[in-house]
């Protein structure tokens, strides 16, 4: 069966932009064949600086014939309707049609239509250029003369060639005939632009990818990446250095060069009293370099790794000087940027955050600092620690955003707080706290471990939220601009990981007392105009707390059931935990949800989930036909059966064990009670008429079957769990 090598040559694409690219080319491509009738065998995708490229395997020679039946008016309808479904079926007389009968509706035209199948070359044609014109670039260009013309074709940098052939391995291929851009497409490529910038004629994928490699160009992304990462370990081990692998980095790399070679660099000693991550962000930032460490002492290395897109005539000499005159002017301002800002204290930068606004409504930056440090000492207490230092570690720990470092490398921040805390004699706990209380930014980022660091990453983002939630900037559809998911995310990771037990409504509250205590009108405005003394603030803040600390509260229920979900939880345990679970205690949810899991892989658990699913249908539709509800306990008199006197007396005795075993937070202790009521349950079902003739027995009953129902929310609402 024919293949299809598809090229579109051009100056060079952005690296970030090639990934994307290889995607977008093959499913466009792939879906319109697909759609076509011209099912294919397989498809791989390239990128290199100057091209994108996708070869198609196993593509059928021509479509498959088609025969459709169009269904048409009934016999006797108006002309113009008739009229109407001769255009649309393609005949020119209602004699091409035939009539079939249908037992309700009468007789009605059906026509037959055949539709022979084209040659894929003819298909391909067609389907390219439109590709082409359609293709998703973040940004493109127009070139040319044409250029000025309306609906002139773009691309995301001049085009300069087109490849596109067709054909069985066995045969030349034959070019698929389509123009774009001013260009006519062709079996003709370039190799490198320096090394072998000449014309070279492709048949198909392997010809197209042999040829290119003898020109100086590896298309396919994944071996450049592979031969970055080989000759640079292997040329880090060679000197005695490990390298400090980085994948954003090599992927960029990768898309920067199409033919790697790899070589090493230097810069002076000196500037290895700069923070280490100072030195690694100057060299990847503006070099697109790589840097090594010694593996005996871990420290950085004096030595760089830069990849060349040049196989030079001196051995890459010329290049490495270079790169290495500008990573040393880069580094020097760096060195001066560091030492500079070692002169200012951090607290006595803090003075201009008065002068910036974090938000209109939320106010200054100064005030969101005295929020986080007044939180952070609240906090303190509860997990065990220092609230002098946390307090502490809460006033400095946004200062570096104002440092020079942190001006040039916004990445950095946190990290240079650390190290300009431990430079001026901060206790280590509050110089670690300044770096770690953003921590988690990520799904894999690391969670703060430290007392203080905790107590000041919880209060960092539980204000964000309060306040966002309070001057309604929550998250909506993907729309998260102030990453609420993720903050809220955050505090969840921090507290289950640390497994602290705190209550988030009192977290709340606090913080909601923050913004009160600075007269913030937005909190106000729940309840109106106010004093300040200590009842009205209560007022306020339970004002505050119904309005919306209960919506804040549902969003960490909805983050938390994320996080589960993640950890492979099943989301229906979670709603049925967190249908009776007050939601304030984030450990005690988890703990009840690992512990339902469990019980339910259980033959005991199976059942008396059945058995339960069974009474809440039966009293559902009792309820609802009698318009009432069976609650209270039942009247021992009527209990004539002996299955449903042991079922009640299994209630009297079970219910309140598992409830002592739930306050003892024993979740699998209070599970283990309810898997005995199984049994009884079980009897009950097999040998008892619940809708019996009796009235007073039958209602007697239901309210039997409700205590069943009752009982089972003690540890999780059972109608939530699936199955």
């Amino acid at each position: 069966m024919p293949d299809l090598l598809l090229e579109f040559f051009s100056e060079e694409i952005p690296a970030r932009m090639q990934p994307r690219a290889m995607e977008d080319l093959k499913k466009l491509v792939t879906d319109r064949l697909v759609e076509a009738g011209l099912v294919y065998e397989g498809a791989k995708a390239f990128a290199t600086p100057r091209r994108i490229a996708l070869t198609v395997h196993g593509v059928p020679a021509r479509q498959p014939d088609s025969r459709e039946e169009k269904k048409g008016p009934r016999v006797g309808a108006p002309e113009a309707a008739i009229a109407g479904f001769l255009k649309s079926a393609g005949l020119t007389s209602i004699d091409q049609a035939k009539v079939e009968k249908d037992p309700k509706k009468g007789e009605f035209y059906v026509a037959v239509v055949e539709k022979p199948g084209r040659d894929a070359l003819a298909v391909l044609a067609e389907m390219l250029p439109d590709i082409a014109r359609k293709f998703p670039w973040p940004k493109s260009m127009r070139w040319g003369k044409e250029s000025a013309q309306p609906g002139a074709a773009s691309w995301v940098r001049p085009l300069h060639a087109i490849v596109a052939t067709f054909g069985p391995e066995t045969e030349d291929p034959q070019v698929v005939p389509f123009t774009f851009g001013g260009l006519t497409s062709g079996n003709v490529t370039y190799g490198h632009r320096f090394l072998s910038p000449g014309p070279i004629e492709v048949r198909r994928q392997d010809d197209w990818m042999a040829k290119l490699e003898k020109a100086k160009v590896i298309v396919d992304p994944a071996r450049r990446r592979d031969i970055i990462l080989t000759e640079a370990r292997n040329l880090a081990f060679a000197q005695g250095y490990e390298l400090i692998e980085d994948e954003g980095l090599l992927g960029e790399v990768a898309g920067l060069v199409e033919w790697p070679v790899v070589l090493m660099g230097s810069f002076d000693d000196s500037f290895l009293a700069i923070p280490p991550e100072v030195i690694r962000a100057t060299i990847r930032n503006n070099q697109k370099c790589f840097v090594m460490r010694d593996p005996q002492s871990t420290k950085l290395a004096p030595r760089f790794i830069l990849v060349s897109n040049m196989e030079a005539v001196d051995g890459g000499k010329a290049i490495v000087a270079g790169n290495e005159r500008v990573i040393r002017a880069r580094l020097s301002d760096a060195k001066f940027f560091y030492e500079t800002d070692l002169k200012t204290r951090l607290e006595d930068r803090l003075p201009k955050f008065a002068q910036i606004v974090f938000h209109q409504k939320l106010g200054t930056q100064a005030e969101r600092i005295a929020r986080i440090v007044r939180l952070a000492g609240l906090i303190a207490p509860m997990i065990n620690a220092d609230p002098v230092k946390a307090e502490r570690a809460a006033t400095l720990a946004k200062a570096d955003l104002l440092t020079e470092v942190v001006g040039e490398f916004p990445e950095l921040q946190g990290l240079m707080g650390k190290y300009y805390a431990l430079a001026q004699g901060e206790d280590d706990a509050v110089a670690h706290a300044c770096e770690d209380h953003y921590k988690p930014v990520g799904p894999n980022d690391l969670v703060p471990a430290d007392p203080v660091a905790i107590a000041v990453a919880l209060a960092d983002k539980i204000d964000t939220l309060v306040g966002f939630w309070a001057i309604d900037e929550k998250p909506t559809g993907s729309k998260d601009p102030y990453a609420l998911r993720r903050a809220a995310l955050g505090v969840i990771r921090i507290i289950l990981s640390n497994n602290l037990r705190l209550n988030l409504a009192e977290l709340f509250a606090l913080a909601t007392e923050g913004y009160l205590e600075q007269g913030k009108s937005f909190m106000r405005e729940f309840v109106g105009e106010a004093g300040k003394d200590a009842d009205e603030l209560s007022g306020l803040r339970m004002s505050y707390d119904a309005m919306t600390g209960s919506d804040l509260r549902d969003f960490f229920a909805d983050r938390l059931k994320v996080q589960l979900r993640e950890q492979g939880a099943r989301h229906d345990l979670a709603d049925a935990v967190l249908a009776v679970e007050d939601q304030h205690d984030l450990v005690t949810i988890v703990r009840r949800v690992e512990a339902l899991a469990k019980f339910l892989e259980t033959e005991d658990g199976r059942n008396l989930l059945a058995g339960y699913k069974r009474a809440a249908n039966i009293l559902r539709i009792e309820e609802k036909k009698d318009g009432k509800s069976y609650t209270g306990d039942p009247d021992p008199a009527l209990l004539k059966e002996p299955e449903e006197m042991a079922l009640a007396k299994a209630m009297v005795s079970i219910a309140p064990e598992a409830s002592e075993a739930y306050a003892a937070e024993n979740f699998a202790g209070a599970m283990a009670a309810m898997a005995k009521l199984r049994p009884a349950v079980d009897a009950f079902f097999d040998k008892v008429t619940v809708n019996a003739d009796d009235p007073a027995l039958r209602e007697n009953r239901l309210i039997l079957l409700n205590r069943i129902r009752e009982a089972t929310r003690t540890v999780a609402d059972f109608s939530k769990i699936e199955g």
